[in-house]
């Protein structure tokens, strides 16, 4: 008789784990699915989707200037620049130091060109750049067409990513879920509920907390990042389990111990 209630003691402290072992998994699945406060199978229209803003150029900067005229030589001569080396990762693959062609935002927030001298384009965007270089390029080229890009839009992902670096990305409209991707995503250990993002403005950094776990990222001003941006996105406590490899060998004899133990009394 005492055994028997040895045995269903055991059995229903067995249950209690299972339990508990399936209420933590489920938690722990929840916090690592993104957006898992839409609801599943529906259709979802974002009435208030965050708004892009234009990124605007600063000192430093590097900017692509393309001017093209009737006459080729002519466009040579006014696309002449300077070449700078950069070091960063333009891509997973090419990581290091790389040689960036463009023209350099001086601190006072001029570009030098060619012939058409030193112009302003810091506090405006790609497209304000465009309108004011082709205006001054109308007085020596007959219908200039002048193209302007970022050539070292860069954003950084650091902390719980498969590739942690700096990225150079052609495109100025990038999304913290386009730098996410970039970087190869979080890892199973990073916390999603609370990304840190580093913001360079006007010299004082700012920062803001996001949460991947929350739909209303979508809304928010810093779905959009501007360049220079950083993404750090911290361990969780599972990295710092997973990396106490004596602590992981203990519970693991521990449960071990226990299970033999069950199936002994159970035995009996």
């Amino acid at each position: 008789m005492k055994n028997y209630q040895i045995q269903e003691k055991f059995k229903q402290i067995g249950i209690c784990c299972f339990l508990l072992l399936l209420l933590f998994s489920s938690c722990s699945v929840k916090k690592i699915v993104y957006f898992n406060d839409l609801p599943v199978d529906t259709l979802q229209i974002l009435k208030q989707a965050a708004t892009f803003q234009e990124p605007v150029i600063q000192s430093d900067d590097l900017i692509n200037i393309s001017i093209q005229t009737l006459d080729p030589s002519s466009s040579q001569v006014a696309n002449q620049s300077m070449a700078v080396q950069a070091v960063g990762a333009s891509s997973a693959t090419n990581v290091g130091s790389q040689v960036i062609s463009g023209f350099l935002v001086d601190k006072d927030g001029y570009v030098s060109m060619t012939l058409l001298g030193k112009i302003k384009l810091a506090g405006l965007s790609t497209y304000q750049a465009r309108e004011a270089i082709a205006l001054k390029a109308s007085q020596y080229y007959k219908e200039p067409n002048v193209q302007v890009r970022f050539a070292n839009f860069k954003i950084t992902v650091l902390g719980e990513v498969t590739r942690p670096a700096t990225y150079t990305v052609p495109n100025e409209k990038v999304t913290v879920l386009d730098a996410l991707g970039l970087a190869g995503d979080l890892t199973i250990y990073g916390k999603r509920e609370n990304v840190l993002l580093v913001r360079d403005i006007a010299g004082q950094k700012e920062l803001v907390r996001l949460d991947l776990n929350n739909s209303d990222l979508f809304s928010s001003p810093y779905f959009y990042l501007r360049q220079n941006d950083v993404l750090y996105i911290e361990p969780g406590k599972a990295k710092a389990a997973a990396n106490n490899s004596s602590r992981t060998q203990t519970l693991a004899m521990i449960g071990s111990f226990l299970s033999v133990l069950m199936v002994a009394f159970t035995r009996l």
